[in-house]
Formats: structure tokens, C-alpha cells, sequence
């Protein structure tokens, strides 16, 4: 039996960058629904701009759970698909009954930076496993999130 799976990285390897990436995605999934809620809940004279922000991160946070999902497919693995799994395993814990726009704009910026810092193990990861795929997808993901959490920091002041 080979030790090298069918896009050429060591199985051994694989499984770990696989089983981090479902780490993140656990993340991705739990923040997903927060900004869902933010989306939903806020209130305040700043509703209106929060309400597209919110609306344009959650978008962008699916499209991201679906991709995360999907390199972990192409690791040869199965991507976790539970929620009762997600908030076993997720840094980002559930943000609920919060209506305020400051306190949203704080939750988002707390949620990427646990994704940064998640995105940069399996960087650092990625490479030492010479996968240039999850290195570039994580690479792309923390150059965006980081000019996004510098922006939502300037909102906040």
C-alpha cells in the first residue's frame, strides 16, 4: 500500500491537514451563524451599514465553508457535517441575543482573529507537508481577513 495519496502529499500528512482543516470549518461554521445573527438582530442608529456588512460577511463566510469542505474532499477525507461537531471542536463559541452594532462589530473581530490564528497553523502546516494547495487557500484567506479585521478595528476606534 502506498504512503502517498492520489494528489501526491504523504497520507500521513493528509490526515492531519485534514483533520485541522475540519477544525476549521468548525469555526467557519459557528462564525457563520453568528454573523447570520448579527445580520438579523442589530439595532441602533447604525443599523442600516451593518445590516449590508453583516449580510456581505456572512456571504462570504459560506462560500468559504463550502471551500474548506471541499479541500478537505480533496485531501481524501470527509469534512464534518454536524453542528453538535462543530461546537465540540470550535474555538468561536455561539454569540447569541446580542442586538447592540458595536458588540457585533467586536464579535466579528474576535471570530477572524480565531481564524487567522487557525489559518496560519495550517499555513505553517500546509508547507512543512509541501501542499501547496491548502498553503495558497490559507494564505488567500489570512492576506483578506486581516485588511478585513483592520478595517472593522478602525470602525470600532
Amino acid at each position: 500500500m502506498s504512503d502517498i495519496n492520489s494528489i501526491g502529499l504523504h497520507t500521513s500528512s493528509a490526515n492531519q491537514l485534514a483533520e485541522k482543516l475540519n477544525e476549521l470549518l468548525a469555526n467557519y461554521q459557528i462564525f457563520y451563524m453568528n454573523a447570520r445573527g448579527y445580520h438579523w438582530n442589530v439595532k441602533g442608529p447604525h443599523f442600516f451599514e451593518l445590516h449590508t456588512k453583516f449580510e456581505e460577511v456572512y456571504t462570504d463566510l459560506l462560500a468559504k465553508v463550502d471551500e474548506v469542505a471541499e479541500r478537505i474532499l480533496t485531501l481524501g477525507h470527509e469534512p464534518l457535517h454536524a453542528y453538535s461537531d462543530y461546537a465540540k471542536i470550535s474555538r468561536i463559541q455561539e454569540d447569541t441575543h446580542v442586538h447592540e452594532g458595536t458588540e457585533c462589530v467586536r464579535g466579528l473581530v474576535q471570530g477572524y482573529q480565531a481564524l487567522l490564528e487557525l489559518q496560519r497553523e495550517l499555513n505553517s502546516m500546509a508547507a512543512d507537508a509541501d501542499d501547496e494547495g491548502t498553503a495558497s487557500q490559507m494564505s488567500d484567506y489570512i492576506r483578506e481577513q486581516e485588511k478585513t479585521v483592520w478595517m472593522l478595528s478602525a470602525y470600532l476606534g
